[in-house]
């Protein structure tokens, strides 16, 4: 059995001392992304992007954040006034520490199960810091780098592709929920005509980013929200204040119907699409800046630790919301900032009388912020070899990433998704080691111990544009 190697157990240390989605900066990069503790060079760059681009990317992901939000929060499963409060608190620390649009956005698998069996707040904390707890541990042990070195790009690339085909859907299904045209079911502040209108000034603006189209749709939404929320007698509920959000303590049969129900089928999907996609989406969107997967699956649990004990929304990084916020505009922490601040005092200012207004806020625009955002996100996958001159290898990489994406979006799980991809890959790396195309260092998996070159399958992990 010569095709049966084990690696030494100083080779095994070296593979798992090296965290393959590290920090690495780059020398010469255009715009480089300042470390967190050089504060003049981080305000120096904030200065520059002080645009009203920023703001509108700061907006670029309220197509996932807002639905989520006001179904869980009109369920009673969680508070709106700690789901704005946490959610803006992260979005600035977030900013602070990766110095780029890293989104901040609900864990919609979580939300799903949530809205379906009707979660009391118990039961919603319950998942999330059972997902907190475990990602936490994954990242501050060295698993997570042994999941990070052993993704291949092709089945990153189907991951994000996957992502983007599911949230095209959700958007679509969002504008479907008012689609008329005309008739007794056209309602005139939320209808297909508001639709196509974004999505033409979308399209209008895509080559032109100094066109704020988000913060233009945006706007036009929460004018029509207000003016439903007006004719309705929604203002009148809405009370300006001080609010505070409430300490939520779950009981033990919460922590277990919550952990099993919903935080068991959220662990596979933070860990790919919040730590693994994100990484690699960062250092396509950000050349020379790679946010470490350890420190992004650490701030995740962290995130959740202490927001879930409020009655927050349980929280997670995206690839589908930094893919949405880079879209529309947003290449500094500023947007960050600006969301946050902003989020932070709707939350102690209005609280949770604030859903009044946003549950008028236009579905149909919403949806369309939702599905270009999305189809960012799917632009990303068009880079998916590191092999652009072998034809086979090049074939072999879009069959993974087609695999990949197929399963995930057909079985809406993003754990089968990856398993089918990770499969396809195995099957066509035992192919070309079977042909005699592997190259000399095919059985060298892991580093050498003195840190000599990496092999030919350990490059083609690292994705780059």
């Amino acid at each position: 059995m010569a095709w049966l190697w084990l690696p030494t157990r100083e080779q095994a240390a070296a593979f798992f001392a090296e965290d393959r989605w590290g920090g690495e900066r780059a020398d010469g990069v255009a715009d480089p992304v300042p470390p967190c503790w050089d504060v003049r060079a981080r305000v120096r760059r904030m200065r520059e992007h002080c645009t009203v681009q920023e703001l509108s990317g700061a907006l670029g992901d309220v197509g996932t954040l807002v639905p989520i939000l006001i179904s869980l929060a009109l369920q009673g499963s969680a508070s709106l006034t700690a789901s704005l409060f946490f959610g803006g608190a992260w979005n600035i620390l977030s900013g602070f520490v990766y110095g780029i649009p890293m989104c901040v956005q609900p864990m919609k698998s979580v939300a799903a199960i949530a809205l379906a069996n009707r979660f009391t707040p118990g039961e919603l904390a319950g998942a999330g810091l059972g997902v907190a707890a475990a990602v936490g541990v994954l990242g501050a042990s060295r698993l997570l780098r042994l999941v990070t070195r052993l993704v291949p790009l092709a089945v990153v690339k189907g991951l994000q592709l996957g992502t983007s085909l599911q949230l095209c859907r959700r958007g679509v299904e969002l504008v479907r929920a008012r689609a008329a045209f005309w008739g007794p079911g056209l309602v005139w502040s939320d209808n297909a005509w508001w639709a196509c209108g974004a999505f033409l000034l979308v399209l209008a603006a895509y080559e032109r980013r100094r066109v704020p189209a988000a913060l233009v749709v945006f706007a036009a939404g929460a004018a029509l929200a207000l003016a439903q929320a007006g004719v309705h007698g929604g203002l009148a509920a809405v009370r300006p204040g001080v609010h505070f959000a409430r300490p939520v303590v779950p009981t033990g049969a919460e922590l277990r119907t919550g952990f099993l129900s919903a935080g068991l089928g959220q662990i596979p999907l933070t860990l790919l699409n919040s730590v693994v996609a994100v990484a690699a989406l960062a250092r396509e969107l950000f050349p020379g800046h790679q946010p470490s997967a350890t420190r992004i699956a650490l701030s995740v649990g962290a995130m959740n630790l202490v927001g879930c004990f409020f009655g927050s929304v349980p929280f997670c990084h995206g690839s589908g919301g930094l893919a949405g916020q880079y879209f529309f505009g947003a290449r500094t922490e500023l947007s960050l900032y600006l969301l946050g601040a902003a989020k932070v005092a709707a939350g102690v200012v209005f609280g949770d009388s604030l859903v009044a207004v946003l549950e008028w806020f236009p579905s149909s625009l919403l949806g369309v912020m939702l599905f270009m955002s999305a189809i960012e996100l799917g632009l990303v996958a068009r880079n998916f070899s590191l092999h652009p001159h072998d034809e086979r290898r090049r074939r072999q990489d879009f069959a993974v990433v087609l695999m990949t994406a197929a399963a995930l979006v057909g079985f809406s799980h993003d754990g089968l998704g990856f398993a089918a991809g990770m499969a396809t890959a195995l099957a066509f790396w035992l192919h070309r080691r079977a042909d005699g195309e592997a190259g000399p260092d095919a059985r060298a998996l892991l580093p050498t111990a003195d840190g000599a070159a990496a092999p030919q399958g350990r490059a083609s992990h690292r994705p780059h544009l």
